[in-house]
């Protein structure tokens, strides 16, 4: 017996390293749109995260220019290994579509049967002629309204409401400032000066993060809620003094009429938010002082707002400035992007792993959570609701 074979009786000699290759593995192909909608500067994918999937496996095409809105060039992503295309027909190929905006009608029809969408919903700007389109060409649909984590939480819904409220809280600086033919005040606070008064209306993410941005300014700030758990929850995550109260008309007039910024950020979840002020509350406002509504998109909180444009995003009434754009993490859509690009890349990596999409959902409840059209069905009980459309339980058909 040679030297070498003694060795390899004890195993001492190095043998080649046994990993485990995943059975379920399935390679996707996944088309990234450029988003349509008015004024959408986001990309549901950076060129980072397109090189995570594709070193994972997968193969990704992009739409010419698809991310220039958000300052990705077609160059980061070629670096990466994704395929640039020149139309959407051969985006809409791809396997899994994932978007940032609900596909529009045109969109709909280039999509093919058994087809994956990973894209938000927009309750309130949809019809049901969406969900019947979705359903007749058997697409299984994922809204990033839905969505949830390990942690039983919105992670769509919550990055998007923590970016809109620190954004508002730099959009209303810049109104305030001589720039924009404001008042020229400081937002927040120094020393030997009384600091600006915040009113932030909606203790939930979005009045959070205001509230934070607000108070690391410097600026005296007061929170409005009609729910004692929310005002008592923001006052623990806020980690300092902020004053709080009940939505009471008298005193919320007389915090107004005190306000050199509103923050206007109640949300109900899929219906019209409750006009809280009223026409005549806003013309007891300072001059010049600014309203940042962020719920103009489920109607707005004030009388006096009406939907604006990032191009137009402001406009003068009483002598009160008001801001009153749907999409404020647009404004900042290199941000978003990257943002939602964290959540969405292991979504896909998990869809992967488990071998597709139906075995993702029978085995991840937080993923199950999110689907809404399936096997030509609608599948959430939400929205059945809201477009009287027959609802199915997704446990029954997977």
């Amino acid at each position: 017996m040679n030297k070498e074979t003694v060795l390899s009786s004890l195993g001492i000699l190095p043998k080649e390293e046994m990993l485990e290759v995943k059975r379920d593995f399935k390679q996707l192909l996944i088309g990234v749109p450029k988003e349509s909608s008015f004024q959408e500067n986001r990309i549901s994918l950076t060129p980072d995260s397109v090189g995570l999937l594709i070193d994972s496996g997968h193969s990704v095409i992009v739409e010419n220019n698809a991310g220039e809105a958000s300052n990705f060039s077609n160059q980061e992503y070629i670096d990466k290994g994704a395929e640039i295309v020149f139309s959407k027909n051969e985006v809409y190929k791809a396997n899994i579509i994932v978007k940032i905006e609900p596909p529009t009608s045109k969109e709909i029809s280039l999509m093919h049967n058994n087809q994956k969408l990973i894209s938000a919903v927009q309750i309130n700007t949809q019809s049901k002629e969406f969900f019947n389109k979705l359903n007749k060409k058997n697409i299984t649909s994922f809204g990033y309204e839905f969505i949830k984590d390990n942690h039983n939480k919105l992670p769509f819904v919550r990055i998007m409401s923590e970016i809109a409220g620190n954004t508002s809280m730099l959009i209303a600086g810049e109104y305030l400032s001589n720039i924009n033919q404001g008042k020229g005040l400081m937002l927040g606070g120094i020393s030997g000066l009384i600091p600006t008064n915040v009113v932030v209306i909606g203790a939930g993410t979005v009045g959070e993060f205001a509230c934070k941005s607000s108070l690391g300014l410097g600026a005296s700030v007061i929170v409005f809620d009609n729910s004692i758990t929310k005002l008592r929850r923001l006052q623990n995550n806020v980690k300092n003094i902020v004053s709080t109260s009940t939505l009471q008309p008298k005193v919320l007039l007389k915090a107004l009429k005190r306000a050199d910024v509103v923050i206007a950020a109640l949300q109900i979840g899929n219906g019209r938010v409750p006009c809280v002020v009223t026409e005549e509350m806003v013309k007891e406002m300072k001059k010049g002082s600014v309203v940042i509504d962020v719920s103009i998109d489920q109607g707005g909180c004030f009388e006096t707002s009406e939907v604006t444009s990032h191009k137009n995003p402001v406009f003068t009434k009483y002598d009160v400035i008001h801001y009153c754009v749907p999409n404020i993490a647009s404004r900042v859509s290199r941000t978003a992007s990257l943002a939602i690009s964290n959540i969405i890349t292991p979504i896909l990596l998990t869809i992967a792993e488990e071998g597709g999409v139906r075995n993702t959902i029978r085995n991840n409840p937080s993923l199950r959570n999110g689907v809404y059209t399936y096997n030509s069905n609608l599948t959430n009980t939400i929205l059945s609701k809201q477009f009287n459309i027959p609802y199915v339980n997704l446990d029954l058909i997977i």
